[in-house]
């Protein structure tokens, strides 16, 4: 989302921030819903236009190296497409594959893009992926754009081939900043690029406006930040529009700035110290005179111009050198860009996108592999331009939120005061939206797609920013402000349902302790009857999200802790307290591993002694199948506990939640292909598009919650032996599913898990995927059904068969936040936890 909001021009004075934002939740667990939540960070180089670094502007000439700088986790598009390889080698044989091709007598936009003939110099994968977007965006969705912008897409395909592949490769890159034409390099594939830059810098008239379009333009004049004039140019050119020495001063390397310096004699300890001293050293009025220039002996002025005419031509005379250093710039015009990025919102179907994302669904085409069945549809998310237009104004308006409170550090109370600002300018909007959502669910939806839909619309956004809102609210100790905006925020089912159990948590806790002050019409002046009321409404409220099926599992632990607490408070009598010892969390077992540990006798190959801070430690593999010179192996410590465990009668494997994933696509196969419109934009898919946000179980409630009954009754085995034998031979590219897992220990494994145990876990993962994703115990163990003990000291083997996963833990390990969530799941749902603490019974030296 970042990548989408931030393209507006920076501003010279800003600093830099060394870091992006990330837009995960403050202090609590996330939710999957956020497009930006990933298993990946984001890029810690600052790549969107604040980041100013103007040796990196100046320097950037490698066409081949020029890669964009941008976020590193992945989008919705790639994360639903197959892994495949996108670097140079994966695209030059693609490039050579086209070349073979004949172009059909087609009408089709894609097909031409995928068959036409392929000559160097005159098609690429960058040029074809962006056609592909553009060409499929007007086929199905032109209405969204109006005459002038549909004229730029005229005007577009009108540019030779070389134009349009500089400009898709600056596209990729700093798109906000100046590149230097003598270093954009691309030789091997533009040979006139001179040619080149003049079309995309040639100045091209726009129609008028059509007629009737005045009354939108007015409705929407607030939800666009900018707009096309009479004419366009694709690019800028640096000789119009770089005015002042602070622009042109920071587009030069440091040698060519301590050159300048040098000559105005000013001295700085860093680029960005030179800067600001070049600069006010520049404005200052008798800058000329204190290099012995003056006005008389040099080119005959008169001695009498005013000193604003002096410093005019003073600030004209630096601002020729430094464009004398730089050479002719361009950059792409913000305006025609912004177009684009809003043709790729369209065909994404997502606000972030990556030069990854625009090659891998080509690259997936031509991939050799077999995708599952299901209906490709891709329809009209965005029902009018307006409802485009208000859904890029809500992620301006998102992002202006998620910046206080992530990129500057600490928001303080002027931070919070700002958020509150915002929600409050949006939420009469969000209030309607909501109401309009509210009537489309009842009387328009019909196949479970405005799950999906919601995320496109902006009340998505706003209601994001109202749960940030009632988190500033509560920092600023406004209790009641924050119940009010809680009750609201409950009030409506259809927004970020993922998020309700930390609604229902944060309002119990509310009513609990604070309320009763906070309440400005008490029900009684004496503070212990309005404390009693209030823990009353907290009992209701932990009953309501305990029956809320839009509360996750996750968070019933903590609501029937608080539930019961309140009840004991209260004094209700016992036999009408709510007992829920059935569910009652079962602390992890502990187990110890004794085992030898290796370490380093010397360095390694990178020249580091010993173990690094954040290496695995390796251990020798005693019990295990010895190597191909009869000793033990070196393993991890992972390898070592499951060797012992083998060792006790368990069978097991090393695969955190890998197999949790297998077992999941197995067992949910026909529900994650179902039809659901818009899901399934492309036929070269993995999973649907909403597997990795919190609309993918509320659009699937029914076949979910039938095949979680079904697998509680005891039919996991016959469904995954059902889709085993339907899909194997063909082994289609499903999400999380590895088809290396034998088959007869998927069935031996799902005979020893208890069906409801099993039931909730997959319940885990079909409400959040992607947050649950990470966590899960390092080992999953089972055993079938014996009639006698072990005799490990873990209780008698039981005649169903039982499954025990354990978390390894080595000296100074620790339980990190989402390993306790998964432990607290499977201990919930009656799954043996063990936390396995590998102990160095010897410490044996080895060469390095």
């Amino acid at each position: 989302m970042d990548r989408f909001v931030q393209r507006s021009r920076p501003r010279q004075s800003e600093e830099p921030p060394s870091k992006r934002a990330r837009f995960g939740e403050i202090g609590e667990v996330k939710d999957s819903d956020s497009e930006d939540e990933g298993p990946n960070p984001t890029s810690p180089n600052g790549d969107g236009p604040h980041s100013l670094n103007a040796d990196r502007v100046a320097g950037d000439s490698d066409a081949d190296d020029d890669g964009p700088s941008m976020a590193q986790h992945q989008t919705a598009f790639e994360s639903s497409l197959p892994e495949v390889a996108a670097d140079k080698r994966a695209i030059d044989e693609y490039e050579t594959m086209r070349a073979s091709r004949a172009p059909p007598d087609t009408d089709d936009a894609a097909a031409k893009i995928d068959t036409r003939n392929w000559v160097r110099g005159e098609s690429s994968i960058y040029v074809d992926a962006f056609n592909l977007a553009l060409d499929t965006v007007l086929e199905d969705e032109a209405h969204l754009f109006d005459d002038k912008e549909k004229c730029v897409f005229l005007r577009w395909r009108g540019l030779s081939y070389e134009s349009q592949y500089l400009y898709v490769r600056l596209f990729l890159r700093k798109t906000a900043l100046w590149h230097r034409i003598e270093r954009l390099g691309y030789h091997s594939d533009i040979a006139d690029i001179g040619r080149a830059v003049a079309d995309l810098l040639e100045l091209q008239p726009l129609p008028d406006r059509g007629p009737g379009s005045g009354s939108e333009d007015e409705a929407v004049q607030d939800a666009q930040a900018w707009s096309l004039g009479d004419t366009f140019a694709f690019a800028d050119a640096s000789e119009s529009c770089i005015k002042t020495i602070e622009e042109a001063a920071s587009l030069l390397g440091l040698d060519e700035l301590k050159a300048l310096a040098k000559e105005a004699k000013v001295q700085g300890k860093n680029k960005a110290d030179l800067l600001r001293v070049f600069c006010r050293v520049s404005a200052q009025q008798a800058g000329l005179m204190a290099v012995g220039v003056r006005r008389s002996s040099s080119n005959g002025l008169d001695s009498r111009d005013s000193p604003e005419k002096q410093d005019s031509n003073r600030n004209a005379h630096y601002l020729q050198k430094i464009l004398a250093i730089t050479g002719p710039l361009v950059r792409l015009s913000e305006p025609i860009f912004k177009l684009f990025e809003r043709v790729h919102l369209v065909f994404y179907r997502s606000t972030e996108w990556t030069e990854k994302s625009l090659t891998t669904i080509i690259l997936a085409k031509m991939a050799r592999r077999n995708y599952p069945e299901y209906i490709v549809c891709r329809s009209n998310i965005f029902a009018s331009r307006r409802h485009l237009l208000e859904f890029e104004l809500s992620m301006r308006k998102q992002f202006e939120v998620d910046k206080v409170l992530e990129l500057n550090g600490p928001p303080g109370e002027e931070g919070f005061r700002k958020i509150l600002d915002v929600f409050e300018r949006i939420a009469p909007r969000w209030r309607e939206l909501i109401e309009e959502e509210s009537h489309r669910e009842d009387h328009v939806y019909e196949f479970g797609e405005g799950g999906y839909l919601r995320r496109f619309n902006a009340g998505h956004a706003f209601t994001r920013i109202a749960h940030k809102a009632a988190y500033a609210l509560g920092r600023l100790h406004k209790h009641r402000e924050e119940h009010g905006l809680l009750v609201e925020l409950l009030g409506q089912c259809l927004f970020h349902p993922a998020r309700r159990g930390s609604w229902y948590q944060r309002k119990a806790l509310l009513e609990e302790r604070y309320m009763w002050e906070a309440d400005s019409h008490p029900v009684s002046p004496d503070p212990e009857v309005r404390r009693k009321h209030w823990q009353r409404i907290a009992v209701t409220t932990c009953e309501a999200a305990l029956e809320d099926r839009g509360c996750h599992l996750i968070y019933h632990h903590d609501l029937q802790k608080r539930l019961v607490k309140l009840e004991r408070r209260l004094r209700v009598p016992r036999r009408l307290q709510h007992d829920f010892g059935h569910v009652k969390l079962r602390e992890p077992e502990e187990h110890t591993v004794q085992g030898i540990r290796l370490v380093r006798d010397g360095p390694d190959v990178k020249g580091n002694a010993g173990r690094g801070p954040n290496t695995k430690t390796i251990w020798l593999d005693e019990l295990g199948d010895p190597g191909a010179d009869g000793q033990p192996l070196h393993v991890s410590v992972e390898g070592m506990c499951l060797s012992d465990y083998r060792g006790r009668g368990w069978k097991g494997y090393h695969s955190e939640g890998g197999i949790l994933r297998t077992l999941f696509a197995y067992l949910f196969f026909d529900v994650l292909f179902v039809y659901i419109p818009n899901v399934f934009q492309t036929a070269y898919q993995t999973c649907p598009l909403d597997l990795h946000t919190d609309a993918f179980y509320p659009a699937r409630a029914s076949p979910i919650n039938h095949r979680l009954v079904e697998i509680a009754n005891g039919a996991a085995e016959r469904i995954l032996g059902e889709v085993h034998t339907r899909e194997h031979e063909r082994r289609p590219c499903v999400v999380g599913l590895n088809w290396d897992f034998e088959i007869a220990d998927l069935r031996e494994l799902v005979a020893c898990f208890g069906g409801e145990a099993l039931a909730a876990v997959c319940k885990v993962m079909a409400q959040e995927y992607r947050a649950r994703g990470g966590g899960v115990p390092d080992l999953i163990l089972w055993r079938a059904a014996h009639g006698d003990g072990d005799g490990d000291g873990d209780g008698d083997g039981s005649r169903k068969g039982e499954v025990m996963f354990a978390e390894v833990k080595s000296a100074n390990d620790r339980l990190s936040d989402t390993q306790r969530l998964w432990i607290n799941v499977l201990t919930g749902a009656g799954v043996r936890v063990a936390l396995c603490n590998a102990v160095a019974r010897e410490v044996r030296a080895v060469g390095g």
